[in-house]
């Protein structure tokens, strides 16, 4: 099947969780085992050049199983949930719903491909551009109290989200969650979920993995890339990459950044556990805890559960 229309209707098959919960090698040993292609739902590795900090998969996994979803976009460009939603009918149209697996934490990436997608209102360039310029300048905490008087069902979402939901009310007067309620497309696909959490382990888990990224040279990769790259660039906004660069740029101790990066990583964590929790139907769901024994045999039965020999 080479067409998205061919496609449409298909059950797709998606392992998610929070940061750092063990989908990718998990993912990646179902792929290997089935012959499948991984695409990638993380709004943090579209970006080109910010490698070690997002977790992207490493050369020896990509040669191992084919991987899209990486590296789509340059750092300043600002790259939304509806762009990777595009991106990925295109991969599921060449390569086939049924042999996809999509593995990733970015719930509204999800959203976007597997519920009604609204139908946007134009908005005015010039206006759009005066506005961002505005809300950049804000932090997040500040940016998530405006929200939480224009948009309440969004103000628990990550500051990409949040920038976009004051974006879409101020200039147009309407709530994105009112237009997805309103003016909502139909969906094209059905899905169901293997959610991967290892539960109370994760913060340690956390904690190990950003050791990992600066052991492997995040602090130096962040130096090469304040040489280049515009510091109002939307991919400075993953997890860590500004505390990094202040250390880059003589602002403050390896250590401090380190702590840092650790809150802010277990504080987006939760905000995903929530939205897991909260946002996918039950009925889809299935439930792993990767320390277990059985773990890669349950994700294969789940892989395989209710499709044609």
């Amino acid at each position: 099947m080479n067409s998205s229309d061919a496609s449409a209707g298909a059950e797709l098959r998606i392992v998610c969780g929070p940061t750092a919960a063990g989908k990718s090698s998990l993912a990646v040993a179902l792929a290997a085992a089935n012959g499948l292609t991984i695409l990638a739902a993380d709004s943090r590795q579209v970006y080109r050049g910010f490698d070690i900090g997002t977790a992207k998969p490493s050369a020896a996994d990509r040669a191992h199983v084919p991987q899209e979803g990486i590296d789509l976009a340059d750092p300043a460009t600002r790259f939304n949930a509806a762009a990777w939603a595009a991106h990925a009918a295109d991969v599921i149209a060449r390569v086939g719903a049924d042999r996809v697996l999509i593995v990733g934490g970015t719930g509204l990436y999800l959203r976007a491909l597997t519920e009604p997608l609204f139908a946007e209102p134009p908005l005015d360039a010039e206006r759009r551009a005066a506005l961002a310029a505005e809300l950049d300048a804000l932090d997040t905490a500040t940016l998530r109290r405006w929200v939480l008087h224009l948009d309440a069902a969004r103000a628990g979402l990550g500051r990409t989200q949040l920038l976009r939901a004051l974006e879409v009310a101020l200039l147009t007067g309407q709530r994105i969650s009112d237009l997805h309620r309103d003016a909502a497309r139909a969906a094209r696909w059905r899905a169901r979920y293997l959610v991967v959490d290892p539960r109370e382990a994760l913060h340690g888990r956390i904690e190990q993995r950003i050791g990992e990224m600066l052991d492997a040279g995040w602090l130096d990769e962040v130096r090469g890339l304040d040489q280049h790259v515009l510091a109002d660039a939307p991919a400075w906004n993953a997890c860590g990459y500004e505390a990094l660069r202040d250390v880059a740029q003589g602002k403050g101790t390896l250590e401090e950044a380190r702590w840092t990066i650790l809150v802010a990583t277990r504080q987006y964590a939760k905000r995903q556990r929530t939205w897991f929790r909260h946002q996918l139907r039950e009925s889809a769901v299935t439930h792993i805890d990767p320390r277990s024994a059985d773990a890669a045999v349950r994700a294969g039965r789940w892989w395989h559960e209710g499709r044609s020999a």
